[in-house]
C-alpha cells in the first residue's frame, strides 16, 4: 500500500482503489479500503479547530470562529458559534455505520480546495443490469462534508454507469429521496441512528432507478425529440443563435452515437442513451478552468458531484423521464 501526505501549502491528495478513475486523481491501493486506510492515503488524517477571531486592534469578535487545520495552520473557513466541527474520522466513522457487519469499503476519497471540503466514494452489494445486457450500473454512497460552513454532511445515492465510468447523479425530481443531511450541530453520535436509516432508502432508491432506466432503455427518441431535449438542456438565449449552445449539442449528438458504452445494442439510441451522452460530457468533456491538468480535473470533478455540472446532469435525468413518457 502507498500512502499520500498532505502538500505543504495545505492541498489534499486523493486515494483510490482498483482502476484509476474518471477524474484521474489520487494515490492508488491495491484493493478497497478500510476507513482508516482511506484517511491516511487520501492526506484526510487532519483534524480542524475553532479559533477565536480578533480584529486588527485585538477586539474579539464574538459571534464567530475560524475553522483552522491542525496540520498547516490554514484558514478553511468561518463559521458561527453554533458551529461543530465533523471531523474526517467522523465523517467516516458516520458512513462505517450505515452497515453493521463493517464490510463497507472505500473506493475513492479526497478533499477539494485546502481541505475544506472531503468527500468519499463507497459502494454498497448490488448491481443493476439494463435490459440484461453488459451495461451495468454499479451502487454507491457519496458522503460529502464541508469545513467551512459552506454545507451539512450529506451521504448521496450515486450510480456509476460502469462501462464509461460516468457518475449518474439521478437527483429524483430536485433531491427529493436522493440522500440525507446532517447538519453541523449538536452531537453527531446521536445522530448515528440517522444513518441506518440510509440503507433502506439507498434500497427503494435503486430499486426505483432499476424500473426507470429500464424504461429509458426501452424508448427510442425521434432525431426532433433528441434535438428538443438538447437544447432544453444547452437553449439559445432569447431566441438568438449561441455559437457555445450549439457548439455543445453538436458534442452531445456525437457522444450520443459515438460515445463511451454507446455501441452495446440493447441500449444504443435509446433515450437511456442521451442521457449518458450528458453524463460523459460533464465528467469527461466538459470546460474547467485551472492552472494545471491536476486544477482542471479537480474543478470537474467537484462541479460533477456538487456544481453546476451536478445540476445539469439532474436536468437531463428529470428532462430524459418526461422524453420517455
Amino acid at each position: 500500500m502507498r500512502h499520500a501526505l498532505s502538500t505543504t501549502d495545505g492541498n489534499t491528495a486523493m486515494m483510490y482503489a482498483g482502476d484509476t478513475p474518471w477524474h484521474g486523481l489520487g494515490t492508488q491501493l491495491d484493493e478497497p479500503a478500510t476507513s482508516w486506510e482511506a484517511i491516511e492515503a487520501a492526506g484526510l488524517n487532519y483534524r480542524v479547530d475553532l479559533k477565536p477571531i480578533y480584529t486588527g486592534d485585538g477586539t474579539l469578535i464574538p459571534q464567530r470562529k475560524a475553522v483552522v487545520r491542525d496540520d498547516s495552520r490554514v484558514v478553511l473557513g468561518v463559521v458561527g458559534n453554533s458551529y461543530q466541527p465533523v471531523q474526517n474520522y467522523q465523517s467516516f466513522g458516520f458512513l462505517d455505520s450505515i452497515v453493521a457487519d463493517g464490510q463497507l469499503r472505500y473506493h475513492t476519497a479526497g478533499a477539494l480546495g485546502k481541505g475544506e471540503k472531503i468527500w468519499m466514494l463507497a459502494k454498497l452489494p448490488g448491481e443493476i443490469r439494463i435490459k440484461d445486457s453488459e451495461d451495468v450500473t454499479e451502487q454507491f454512497l457519496l458522503l460529502s462534508n464541508s469545513h467551512d460552513g459552506s454545507s451539512a454532511l450529506r451521504v448521496f445515492f450515486t450510480p456509476i454507469r460502469v462501462v464509461c465510468a460516468n457518475t449518474l447523479g439521478l437527483a429524483e425530481r430536485r433531491g427529493r429521496g436522493q440522500g440525507v443531511s446532517v447538519v453541523h450541530k449538536g452531537d453527531l453520535a446521536a445522530k448515528v441512528g440517522e444513518a441506518q436509516k440510509i440503507l433502506g432508502l439507498a434500497t427503494k432508491f435503486y430499486d426505483s432507478v432499476e424500473e426507470r432506466i429500464n424504461h429509458l432503455a426501452n424508448h427510442y427518441p425521434s432525431r426532433e425529440q433528441l434535438t428538443g431535449y438538447f437544447e432544453r438542456l444547452y437553449p439559445d438565449q432569447d431566441g438568438a443563435k449561441n455559437k457555445r449552445a450549439e457548439n455543445v449539442r453538436s458534442e452531445l449528438f456525437k457522444l450520443f452515437e459515438e460515445g463511451r458504452g454507446q455501441n452495446i445494442p440493447e441500449t444504443k439510441l435509446t433515450t437511456w442513451a442521451a442521457f449518458n451522452a450528458v453524463t460523459e460530457f460533464v465528467d469527461h468533456h466538459r470546460t474547467t478552468r485551472g492552472k494545471t491538468d491536476r486544477d482542471r480535473a479537480s474543478s470537474r470533478l467537484e462541479s460533477a458531484w456538487f456544481g453546476s455540472g451536478a445540476s445539469l446532469k439532474a436536468k437531463a435525468w428529470d428532462e430524459a423521464l418526461d422524453l420517455a413518457v
